[in-house]
């Protein structure tokens, strides 16, 4: 059987783990657990390729329990039982490892809870998206959650290093060299994901075996070529698709260029042109606001050109609209008042609008008092007169605060200017 190089090295213990290391290590939470014998239910959350399955493994080893793997995407309630059936032939017990559980529904994660409960099975689950969005409530209570991040490429390097030496066996009579600069190339190539870059040693090697040399020697130029996909991924309906589209908007919001460009290159390079124009959108009302009007008119325009042009092209007004959003006045005033206002609306009796105020565009409202004492405003000087325009109940009530910025200072000198000629 030809098994790949990245599960051929796979580590089988808690030292030879390379990252996690607010995991793993000495007084670790993971390491202190495997000290004691006793594995409890566990919720491991993480992108691909950073050791949730091997620590799955070896943590089973460590508790002396039979190790049994599913997936739930193709997995079944039945699958499950089956195992749950075997417990009598395992007298240390079993741990099964659930790999990607979202894909279970409700029913069948809450069926895993007389499994876990009974103390028939240990449950390790894994998932590539938040668990607090994704699993079922009951089987989070009864679990640790432990998350697990992307691998730095200096300590990828130490596993691929290794995979070098492990993939030589497979050459007894041929010698595998890598360069320093292959193996620097793969670190970073791989986005923290250490089966990728085992993966690209293994396919440097058979990419460069053909040759009769004595020697199979990987250079920069064999790693470049062999890593031509990139270490960017992007999935549009993923957790770490939101966390890119809140960044985003934060970093507009803070007025930091260069991360908005940054992550509007990520939005863009997943094919995601309608999420990014979408939330230009939004941020040109809801930060830059009142501070700069025109902002959202320049915004509008660029996402306009954006959609017709597609991508690639699309970068370009994207770009201008993010680098003239970040480096605007900032307001959230409008977002605060009709926020306020909605909260009130749906929590509390505000009461009717004013008699003067309702609508009188018919026969008989005049008898009914509707509109009667309405003041029009173009009748006065600089179209204002005093006159109460919200319910009784909250006529005092203030949703606007203006902000401290040029425009908005001008709206209330303004407004204290023709308030002040209209008492």
């Amino acid at each position: 059987m030809n098994i790949p190089l990245a599960e051929r090295m796979r580590p089988t213990r808690l030292d030879d783990v390379v990252g996690q290391t607010h995991l793993i290590g000495e007084g670790k939470i993971l390491t202190n657990i495997l000290k004691t014998g006793k594995i409890p239910n566990m919720i491991f959350y993480g992108p691909s390729g950073t050791g949730k399955t091997t620590v799955a493994n070896i943590c089973a080893n460590a508790a002396n329990r039979a190790f049994f793997k599913l997936n739930a995407t193709t997995a079944s309630l039945k699958d499950v039982r089956d195992i749950a059936d075997k417990i009598d032939s395992y007298p240390g017990g079993i741990l099964l490892y659930l790999d990607e559980i979202q894909n279970f529904n409700k029913k069948q994660q809450q069926s895993l809870l007389e499994y876990i409960e009974n103390g028939k099975i240990t449950l390790i689950a894994s998932t590539t998206e938040n668990p607090h969005f994704y699993v079922y409530n009951a089987i989070l209570s009864r679990s640790t959650v432990l998350e697990f991040k992307n691998i730095s490429p200096d300590e990828i390097k130490k596993a691929v290093i290794r995979a070098v030496k492990g993939v030589a066996g497979d050459y007894p009579d041929r010698k595998v060299t890598f360069s320093d600069e292959a193996v620097d190339h793969i670190a970073n190539a791989s986005g923290g994901d250490v089966r990728k870059a085992l993966n690209a040693v293994e396919v440097c090697v058979l990419s460069q075996s053909y040759s009769m040399n004595e020697e199979i020697s990987v250079t920069l130029d064999a790693a470049v070529d062999c890593t031509q996909t990139g270490s960017f991924a992007h999935d549009k309906n993923g957790d770490g698709h939101y966390d890119v589209i809140s960044a985003f908007q934060k970093s507009i919001r803070g007025s930091d260029a260069d991360a908005g460009i940054y992550y509007l290159a990520r939005l863009l390079a997943g094919g995601d042109l309608i999420t990014a124009c979408r939330r230009l959108l939004v941020i040109a009302s809801e930060d830059v606001g009142l501070a700069y009007p025109n902002a959202v008119v320049i915004t509008k325009a660029c996402v306009d050109s954006a959609l017709q042009l597609g991508l690639p092209e699309a970068r370009i007004p994207l770009a201008e609209a993010v680098i003239l959003l970040a480096n605007s006045p900032k307001s959230n005033s409008a977002i605060c008042a009709i926020d306020e206002a909605m909260h009130e609306v749906e929590t509390a009796d505000t009461g009717s609008v004013p008699l003067h105020l309702k609508d009188s565009h018919y026969k008989g409202a005049v008898s009914l008092g509707r509109g009667v004492e309405y003041k029009y405003p173009h009748n006065y000087e600089n179209a204002y007169v005093p006159q109460q325009y919200l319910p009784d109940k909250i006529k005092n009530r203030k949703y606007y605060i203006p902000r401290n910025n040029k425009t908005e200072n001008s709206f209330k000198a303004y407004l204290e200017k023709i308030k002040g000629s209209g008492k």
